[in-house]
């Protein structure tokens, strides 16, 4: 039951945020009582946070595996970095190209709009190790830029794959495609990873 509440409380929460999103129709929807949320959650406040740490546990599973890999051979070189940067990058494109990240996009954009304690236990526990893999291995392929601009890089190169599942409408009627098939999925991995090695590639003549 627990489990059936978080996910169901996913879509309240997401469609109406923390005010607007009802108990009673969360419990419905689950076929079950109110007592159920009080008695697994404390409450309506203990849902939502559970929620997010629902969502963050279930982006960090997605991750794993690539991280993981990863992790077994920290890169050597640039052209290392540059591989390496590609496959993570590769990864979290068809994770929000992906229907499971459907179900997260409506609670995570509205924490991004406006955060709460939520926003900081996704934040942390899901794209915070995203995104130091990303910057550790900025450092070695761009070392012509600062910290600061490292981690500016590595948050734009994240953004395009983040883009793929929030802008999702914009991307269906750009390139013409409704729903998104195959091939136009191919094609958007295949841009991103164009963009982001010349991006990578660049050298201090180029940087700014």
């Amino acid at each position: 039951m627990r489990e059936s509440l978080l996910e169901c409380a996913i879509d309240h929460f997401g469609r109406h945020g923390f005010e607007g999103a009802a108990t009673r129709a969360i419990a419905a929807d689950c076929g079950t009582a109110m007592s159920s949320i009080t008695y697994h959650f404390g409450g309506k406040e203990g849902l939502y946070l559970a929620v997010a740490d629902h969502i963050a546990a279930q982006i960090a599973e997605a991750q794993a595996p690539v991280l993981a890999a990863l992790d077994t051979a920290p890169p050597a070189t640039r052209e290392d970095a540059i591989t390496q940067l590609l496959f993570l990058l590769d990864g979290l494109a068809a994770l929000m190209l992906g229907e499971r990240s459907a179900r997260w996009a409506r609670f995570i954009t509205r924490e991004q709009q406006e955060p709460t304690a939520a926003f900081e236990r996704i934040f942390t526990a899901a794209m915070q190790p995203i995104v130091d893999a990303f910057v550790r291995r900025i450092a070695v392929a761009r070392p012509d830029l600062d910290p600061r601009e490292q981690r500016a890089t590595g948050f734009l190169l994240f953004g395009q794959a983040m883009a793929l599942r929030a802008g999702r409408a914009s991307l269906c009627r750009v390139i013409g495609c409704e729903p998104l098939d195959g091939a136009a999925e191919t094609l958007m991995r295949h841009r991103i990873a164009a963009h982001a090695r010349t991006i990578l590639s660049a050298g201090p003549e180029t940087a700014r």
